[in-house]
């Protein structure tokens, strides 16, 4: 510095030097301007002082903006650093919304991607926003900043919006601007190989001017935000590609572990069936393998084999009936799946799913199989469980070729005993013995029609699973014969009673012979229980099987009879005497036909019926009143007659006795 300046001025300039060298406030620097032109007034020759320290005020202002430059770049940077270490899309959009408010110190931003349907911009995210209403904008291609934004792919900056006539405005979005304050806003492009996926918002709540360092900040921050997106997009594709094909890979190891097993299910099966296993034990190893409830059912619907998988909670199956609720859901089941070959859903049983599938011997259905389970099976499985019905049906076949061959047998033993020639004799004890039946001891013939099903049926329904299978029975010439040993008639004749009222009602009707002891005898019995069977049809007993005792004399004298000759009996003999107790709700039938069987003793009579002796007397009385005398010989056999045939068409002494 020249010396005529003086020293101060001197101690200014170095003084100047120093400040810039320690980066001072320019603050101080104001005040060293104020100095130098307090200096300037009292000498004019110090005149270029003054624009001395004008010259270090600009190097401070070029060195803050270049300060502010390279902060700015390096904020860039680390954003960019930042944004390409994220490889997933998750928290990537509201990280580059939070930069870009931080980089430019504003109160709010927000990040919106392209609707491809519509063809406009919805916000995506957005950092600190108050309204709801911020997060729900739309910019259309036609109004506001995004438009020019959309039209010019550069950024577009505004100082107050709401005022701002460059751009189209949209109502609804100056309202939502209002709401949130937003006066001053900046938007940018996200380009990204030449495609615009999105635009990045900056605004704030009063005027501002945005320097064109700032906008270009905001740039770059949207280039390196738009590489970050499509990077994690393509990663993301890249993932998805990737799990879908570990996904493949699994499904396929999967499905080939379960062909595999259906594989290793069938050949067990089959070496089951190779091995003569039972059905019992193949069921058990059907359900473990699909793991439920199998049932086994015949043509009519009953179970002849059941099993459960040890760990299956279900009991549906255990509620199956062959009438209940949803036998008719089975049915039409059953009947799909022979049509189409195919196991069918049939129905829901207290939340466990009832599958089934027909079991086909030849053109015949010989039943199905019933699965049960608490979720349905995959289509392997399914087809393990198609397989295993062929399995059963080969054992079903089986079976009934060994049955029929039984059937045969017993046919033939029962023919030999109705209808014996004279070598039979012998050759029927060999056979009776093989089906336990000893010819030696008493036997029972026990006859039973049936109107509805056929005995065929029901001798074949006998023969699975009841609890007469192992008797020797038959249908011969259209009626259900079993012999079985006299000490066991009485358990068999109710046996059969209780199996036919639950499964058939009392659609049946038979006699009970009296014990045999020769086999000779077989032959009569067998004719005259027939004649009885007639005479029960004809008198319209159902649901009973009666001793032949109570039916030898009608059997006789009433086997040409009809039911109007028989009705025309009653009423000659004791119409009368029914009429009244019908009436009067009375029960003198009752007590003279007890009076009869007790050889006309009154007292006996009174002791049977739980009355008094003198009650006997007085109904006997008011019997001859209604019948006239009844004391001879011939009119007392036929009155007692009409009794016991009376007896026979009623259980009890209210019901009707003509004959139904």
């Amino acid at each position: 510095m020249n010396a005529d300046k003086g020293p101060e001025a001197e101690d200014i300039a170095a003084e100047l030097v120093g400040l810039l060298h320690r980066s001072a406030p320019a603050d101080e620097l104001a005040l060293r301007l104020a100095r130098a032109e307090a200096l300037a007034l009292s000498d004019p020759r110090r005149e270029g002082l003054v624009e001395v320290v004008r010259m270090a005020m600009a190097v401070r202002n070029r060195l803050d903006l270049q300060e502010q430059r390279e902060r700015g770049m390096l904020a860039v940077m680390e954003s960019a650093k930042d944004l390409s270490s994220r490889l997933g899309l998750t928290g990537l959009p509201h990280a580059i919304a939070t930069r870009a408010r931080n980089l430019l110190g504003s109160h709010l931003a927000w990040l919106t991607t392209l609707e491809p349907r519509t063809g406009d911009y919805r916000v995506f995210v957005s950092d600190g926003v108050i309204s709801e209403n911020t997060t729900k904008m739309t910019a259309r291609r036609n109004t506001g900043v995004a438009s020019m934004v959309m039209s010019t792919r550069l950024p577009f900056a505004t100082a107050d919006y709401l005022n701002d006539n460059r751009f189209p405005h949209d109502p609804d979005l100056d309202d939502t601007f209002r709401r949130e304050g937003i006066v001053a806003l900046v938007g940018v492009p996200l380009v990204s190989e030449d495609q615009m996926i999105g635009m990045l918002f900056v605004a704030d709540r009063y005027l501002r001017t945005h320097t064109a360092l700032n906008i270009a900040i905001l740039g770059t921050l949207a280039t390196h935000a738009a590489v970050a997106i499509s990077n994690a997009k393509a990663f993301e594709a890249a993932n998805v590609a990737l799990a879908k094909s570990e996904a493949s890979r699994l499904e396929l190891e999967h499905h080939a572990r379960n062909v595999q097993s259906a594989a290793e299910a069938h050949e067990q099966l089959t070496s089951l069936l190779a091995t003569g296993a039972s059905l019992g034990t193949l069921c058990q190893v059907i359900a473990q393998l699909l793991g439920g409830s199998v049932l086994v059912i015949d043509e009519v619907a009953q179970v002849i084999s059941r099993a459960g998988a040890p760990d299956y909670p279900g009991h549906a199956a255990e509620t199956y009936a062959p009438h209940g609720p949803h036998s008719a859901a089975i049915a039409q089941a059953i009947s799909k799946s022979r049509q189409g070959g195919r196991s069918v859903v049939a129905c829901t049983i207290d939340g466990e799913i009832c599958r089934v599938i027909a079991v086909i011997g030849g053109n015949d259905v010989l039943g199905a199989v019933l699965l049960f389970r608490q979720d349905d099976i995959d289509e392997i499985a399914v087809r393990t469980f198609e397989r295993s019905s062929s399995v059963i049906g080969i054992m079903l076949l089986s079976q009934e070729r060994i049955e029929a061959s039984k059937h045969r047998d017993v046919a033939s033993l029962l023919r030999s005993l109705v209808s014996p020639r004279h070598d039979e004799p012998a050759l029927a004890q060999d056979r009776a013995a093989r089906f336990g039946l000893d010819l030696t001891q008493p036997l029972s013939l026990i006859i039973i029609e049936m109107d509805q099903p056929k005995a065929s049926f029901v001798a074949r329904r006998l023969r699975v699973g009841s609890p007469l299978s192992d008797l020797v029975f038959d249908e011969l010439d259209g009626v259900l014969v079993i012999v079985c040993g006299t000490t066991s008639a009485h358990d068999v004749v109710q046996q059969f009673a209780s199996l036919a009222a639950r499964e058939f009602g009392d659609s049946f009707r038979g006699v009970q012979s009296r014990p045999i002891k020769q086999l000779a005898e077989v032959s009569s019995l067998y004719a005259s229980l027939r004649r009885a069977l007639a005479v029960l049809q004809r008198i319209g007993v159902r649901g009973e099987i009666v001793g032949q005792d109570q039916m030898a004399l009608y059997s006789v004298l009433f086997e040409t009879h009809d039911k109007t000759s028989l009705n025309t009996f009653l009423e000659g003999c004791i119409g009368a005497l029914i009429a009244h107790d019908q009436r009067r709700g009375a029960e003198l039938t009752s007590t003279l036909l007890s009076y009869f069987d007790n050889n006309q003793n009154a007292k006996t009579t009174a002791q049977e019926l739980g009355i008094h002796v003198n009650t006997v007397r007085q109904r006997l009385a008011n019997v001859e009143e209604l019948l006239g005398h009844w004391g001879s010989a011939t009119r007392a056999l036929e009155i007692h007659v009409a009794l016991r045939l009376w007896s026979l068409t009623t259980k009890d002494a209210g019901a009707a006795p003509l004959i139904r």
